[in-house]
């Protein structure tokens, strides 16, 4: 029996998370062993509080502690505004940007028949039900084939509904 075996067990667990592979998480976890005190004991303990509490916001999908997540309740929000976004790290990037101040809708994908995901395993029908008071949607779903697919079906679907659906600008600016 191994000495190290839970370490090891640590460390292949940590290898598992993106951005990192054996020799990052190594690093990692000899790192949080050195500041035991520091960082490995109030990380153990944060992260079993989170695995706890953590749930998706019913309204739009965002990850936080509550049922209805704190974008959702903020009373500062525009309402007529909801942007749709492939997944919860997108939201995120949008927050940290500090340019949008309406609401957010999480797809939780993009339609991708290649890969089996169809319109019906997105949150659409949860985003139609979230349309009365709402003037536009904006979609900020990537560039890619899925992406514009994705984009696509969404405006047709909701353009029927007497919502204005625009997208963020992408490509070369003029003149590259």
């Amino acid at each position: 029996m191994s000495s190290t075996r839970d370490i090891d067990a640590l460390i292949d667990l940590m290898a598992r998370l993106p951005g990192l592979g054996p020799r990052s998480a190594r690093r990692a976890v000899l790192h949080l062993i050195r500041k035991r005190a520091l960082l490995l004991t109030p990380l153990a303990d944060m992260m079993q509080t989170v695995a706890a509490t953590a749930r998706e916001c019913i309204n739009c999908g965002n990850v936080g502690t509550a049922d209805i997540c704190d974008i959702c309740t903020s009373e500062k929000r525009a309402n007529g505004e909801i942007c749709v976004v492939e997944d919860v790290a997108d939201l995120w990037a949008m927050e940290r940007s500090g340019g949008f101040k309406g609401r957010y809708h999480v797809l939780g994908g993009k339609i991708s028949p290649l890969n089996g995901g169809g319109p019906e395993d997105l949150r659409i029908a949860e985003l139609e039900g979230r349309l009365t008071g709402v003037n536009e949607i904006i979609l900020a779903l990537g560039p890619d084939v899925e992406g514009d697919a994705t984009s696509n079906y969404l405006a047709q679907r909701l353009g029927k509904q007497g919502v204005t659906v625009t997208r963020l600008a992408h490509g070369l600016p003029a003149g590259s």
